[in-house]
């Protein structure tokens, strides 16, 4: 898959048309697939850009970030692929001026089938299906472990929660999974090290946060934000709170139990201290009300650009998220 030249006038002529407030209500109508903390995935409803998803990220200052986030990017790509072995789903990108003036950045995949998504397959897989989606997401993560184990330059991070799979093939209507194989969706956070370095701008992240905010961010929360995606153990704690998230507490216990006999037997080599369910409850209720806060005040930037700045806000935020 790759966009076409008409295909990029679409989506130039959407973005130019964005009602960031009300995406359903721009130019060129588009439906929110999913949000993220940087970015939103779009399904654009234009004839010629069906059955595709837009994954949005309005970071960038100068065509030059964008340029070093695209090569980081490719090669974190190229690293969950090639070298640690992951499935991904075919991508491309695209990037050019907003009518502001800054670049957008938008990473297009093939619109995959929403029961295919691991937080929406929760909700209608059997209790067997669900210990085998998270034995199968443990089978792909200890990939990346086992990649950055057998050499020391290169460290590859990843974000483990169920949202960030697809089970290809699925089958709604006979919802079992043994055997079938997931793709890895999240590669706009494209983190690894080379030589103890991040290779993407941790900066970068801080964009979309509020300026009255981003000191105390930087000061206290970047860094063990950005370090814990590449420590099984806490990768393994976010993907067990996730079932918080997805209102499915009643999975937690079974989840805790499933993650440890992983951690016992096929990654008994790596050496993972195993979790505990008052460990999985502490940390999801800490990241909620973090990311509870986080997104208040992003509300209260959003109201401060507009209506006292008359400034745009090109981010999209999500209403009120239960958890």
């Amino acid at each position: 898959m790759s966009l076409s030249e008409t295909q990029l006038k679409l989506l130039q002529e959407f973005e130019r048309g964005l009602d960031p407030q009300h995406p359903e209500h721009s130019r060129i109508p588009a439906r929110i697939l999913g949000y993220g903390e940087i970015s939103t995935v779009f399904a654009i409803q234009a004839e010629g850009l069906e059955g595709l998803a837009f994954k949005r990220l309005p970071l960038f200052r100068r065509m030059e970030e964008v340029d070093r986030y695209q090569v980081t990017l490719d090669e974190y790509v190229r690293l969950l692929t090639e070298e640690a072995g992951l499935r991904l789903p075919h991508h491309e990108h695209a990037a050019f001026l907003r009518p502001f003036g800054k670049p957008v950045f938008y990473i297009v995949q093939a619109q995959l089938p929403a029961q295919s998504i691991g937080h929406k397959a929760l909700h209608h897989l059997p209790s067997q299906g669900v210990r085998d989606l998270v034995w199968q997401v443990l089978r792909e993560l200890r990939k990346v472990w086992e990649f950055n184990r057998r050499q020391e330059r290169v460290r590859i991070g990843i974000d483990g929660q169920v949202s960030n799979w697809s089970i290809e093939g699925l089958d709604p209507d006979n919802p079992r999974i043994a055997g079938l194989p997931l793709s890895y969706l999240d590669t706009s956070t494209p983190l690894f090290r080379v030589g103890g370095a991040e290779q993407v701008d941790p900066e970068l992240f801080l964009r979309s946060a509020p300026s009255f905010l981003v000191w105390i961010l930087r000061l206290l929360f970047l860094k063990d934000v950005v370090d814990r995606y590449y420590d099984f153990h806490l990768v393994a704690v976010d993907l067990a709170a996730n079932f918080y998230k997805e209102q499915r507490p009643e999975l937690v216990a079974g989840a805790v139990g499933w993650i440890n006999e992983f951690f016992r037997g096929e990654a008994a080599e790596l050496g993972i201290a195993p979790l505990s369910e008052n460990e999985v409850r502490s940390y999801y209720r800490q990241d909620a009300l973090i990311w509870r806060l986080y997104l208040s005040m992003r509300k209260v930037d959003r109201t401060l650009h507009l209506r006292l700045l008359r400034r745009e806000y090109p981010y999209i935020l999500p209403g009120r998220i239960q958890r």
